[in-house]
This record gives C-alpha cells, structure tokens and sequence, in this order.
C-alpha cells in the first residue's frame, strides 16, 4: 500500500459540495431531486436574487446573483425556496465531523469545501479509495453529492476537484499539468481574479502555461510577489500545509496615515477616512475577504492615541461600508480636539464564500447588484484618478485634499 503514497511528498484531498444549498434543500425534501431548484431572496418578487440552483436549472443557464425574474425567463418550471442558513450550517458542521474521522488534519476554507491531508494513512486504502468512501459516506449519512481532488498539495486539489462535477473524483498529478492545466484561460486558474486576467492578458499572457513560462521581473512589476506566487502555482508547486487552526486565526487589513497637518475639520476627517476605507477595501478585495469587525485609530497632537472597535452586523468588505462603520466609531469617540493621525482597521477577516451563509438577505441582494458597480468605479479611478467619481456626499461637501 505504501507505493500508493510518495516518499518524501505529501497526500491533499479537496472535497467540495455540489450546489451545497440547493442539495440540502433536496435532502430535506426528496419531492425535489431531479428539479429545475434555486434558493434564492424574496423568492415572490422580481427583484430576488439567485444564492445558489442545482444542476438541473443551470442546464437552462440559471447562475448565481441572477435575478430570479431572469431565471425563471430562462426556466420557467424553476422551482425556487427562500435561503436557510442555520440548515446549511448544520449539514456544514456534519459534513466537517466526517472528514475529521478519516483524519486531523482538516482545514475549513469555507461552509461547503475543506482540505483533509492523509499522507501516511495507507492502513485506510489508497488515495482514491480513501477518497471514494468519504464521497459516499457523507452522500449515504447526509444525502448530499461531493466532488473531490486529489493531489500532492492545495492548489492542485482545490483544481482537481473543479474538473468532475457533480461527484467526481480527480487525481491530478504534477506530470499531468502540462497537458491538463496550461492550455487553459487564465482566468480558470484558481487565486486569478478577473482584474489579475485582465492585467496578465495585457502583457501577452492568455494561458495557465503563460504564466507557468513568464518573465519574473514582469510577473513582480505587474502584481509584485503575488505575480511570482501565482506562476509558482501555476507550475504545480505549492508548499502550504494544511492548517486545522487556520480558520481560527484573527487576521486584518488597514490603512493609517498621518495628516499634513492637524485639524479638527470634520469634512477634511471624513475625506481621510474615506480614503482609507477605499484603500482597505480594494485590499480585501485583492484578498477576497469579507471583514467581520471593524476598527479605527485616532492620535492627537499631542500624541495621545485612541483605539475602538466594533463588531458588524454582517460581512463588510465595501469601501461605503467600511467608511460609514469607521465615521460612526469615529463621531463616538472623538474628543473635538485637533487630529494628527487616523486609521481604519477591518478584521476578523473570512473568505468572502465563507461569508455567503451569514449574509442577511438584504445585504447579500445589495452587494449581487453592486459588486459590477464597485469594481467599475476601482478601475475607473486607478485609471484617471481618485477624484473622478465621487458619491452625493464627497461632490457635495467638496472637502480639501487630505494631503493638504
């Protein structure tokens, strides 16, 4: 059995759910299986939105954020059911239980996909028997379908369990990559966004092999060490362990700066801190994360420094959000006196998928519509400027330049 597991390398399953909310919707209600089925917001209004839909309704192009008017113009025996996030989470957490008792190395990225490391557990079989009975198992004890990568590290499982679905199995192997990973767009590689393809396809490259083949120097002018990450990705090598801990880790993102000069003019305060919220933002979306917690930092000239934090109500991960949770905490706890340095701080950070479940319906029916247009105005004003959009608020109160 040990000539199923590598030497010195290590064994990395991906297991992802299939249509995750449409599919416990089914085992909840076996009437379903086989139908056309979305989940979706305020499903007796034109204005829902699709969360997720089976299989049988993405064959007549049905897809997430779309509104349900549309979906049901392109099936109209669409069956659609309003979002039950605390079933999803229990089937999540059972699910979870399951790979735990194949092994303890288990990393959650998000409600419906995990990583399970089982190098040197050849006493349960080879790799794709191992893989094939937790398949079935969480499909015979939870009814649900699961596709599942296997692989020699994370990205390549994360991409392994892309290519069947629904409940696949897929080995993919560092000798397979120039035949099944590079004739690929870039912007089917996992970690490339459609900012970072559009960036890449700027400068020639087109392909998952591009990049494997590209320049250094362009890669780090163009995305800095992140450009050299992604090609060491795309030529198969990725040396991220898989971390149980991971998802219990407080991580953060910010900007500070200190002002040209002190002030106490709250249209020039709120020019600063909306900058900063622009800036996070756009950091959390190179990241793709969704800030759970937000903070913000005062000093004052004479060098006192005050720092609060608030819990959100939901997932942030706007540069409107973040401004207005900061100016609130801000209007809270400033003491009128002049301001020589501000900050903003979004933490407890979670992959925006990760997210999805603990969206009000509301918020999650907002940022669908929203996202085409935020990501507009980032390229927008990377291109021409900060000033050249601005909302009611900045073009009415025409504040100074926070540079002074």
């Amino acid at each position: 059995m040990k000539a199923f597991y590598p030497k010195n390398g290590r064994v990395i399953l991906h297991v992802d759910m299939n249509s995750f909310f449409a599919s416990v919707e089914m085992a909840e209600n076996p009437a379903l299986k086989g139908k056309p089925l979305a989940v979706a917001g305020n499903p007796k209004e034109r204005k829902g939105i699709i969360v997720t839909c089976s299989y049988e309704a993405r064959k007549f192009g049905v897809k997430t954020t779309m509104p349900v008017w549309e979906a049901k113009k392109r099936c109209p025996d669409l069956l659609i059911v309003p979002p039950r996030f605390d079933l999803y989470k229990k089937a999540s957490a059972e699910m979870f239980s399951i790979l735990r008792a194949y092994s303890p190395l288990v990393e959650p990225v998000s409600i419906d996909e995990g990583y399970v490391d089982i190098t040197g557990l050849e006493e349960l079989g080879t790799p794709p028997a191992i893989a094939e009975s937790i398949q079935q198992q969480i499909l015979a004890e939870l009814d649900l379908p699961s596709s599942i990568g296997i692989a020699p590290n994370k990205f390549l499982a994360k991409t392994a369990s892309d290519m069947k679905k629904p409940m696949g199995i897929t080995i993919l192997r560092k000798r397979d990559i120039p035949r099944l990973l590079w004739p690929r767009p870039l912007i089917e590689m996992h970690g490339v966004g459609g900012k970072t393809a559009e960036k890449l396809n700027g400068c020639g490259l087109f392909t998952i092999g591009d990049l494997a083949h590209a320049d250094d120097f362009l890669l780090k002018q163009l995305l800095g060490i992140r450009g050299i990450r992604l090609k060491e990705r795309a030529n198969g090598r990725d040396p991220r362990p898989v971390d149980p801990e991971s998802v219990n880790v407080t991580k953060s993102v910010g900007r500070m700066v200190t002002l040209s000069e002190d002030t106490e003019d709250e249209h020039r305060i709120d020019a600063v801190l909306k900058k900063l919220a622009d800036e996070t933002a756009e950091r959390m979306r190179k990241k793709e994360v969704a800030a759970t917690n937000v903070g913000i930092m005062i000093r004052y000239a004479d060098r006192k420094t005050v720092t609060r934090s608030k819990k959100s109500g939901g997932p942030v991960e706007t540069g409107d959000a973040l401004f207005q949770a900061a100016r609130t905490l801000f209007i809270r706890n400033w003491n009128g006196q002049p301001v020589r340095l501000l900050g903003i701080t979004a933490s407890g950070l979670t992959d925006r998928k990760a997210e999805a479940e603990q969206l009000s319906l509301f918020s999650y029916e907002e940022a669908a519509k929203k996202e085409p247009l935020y990501e507009a105005i980032s390229r927008l004003r990377k291109k021409f400027g900060e000033q050249i959009i601005q909302t009611g608020r900045e073009a009415g109160k025409r504040p100074p330049d926070p540079r002074g």
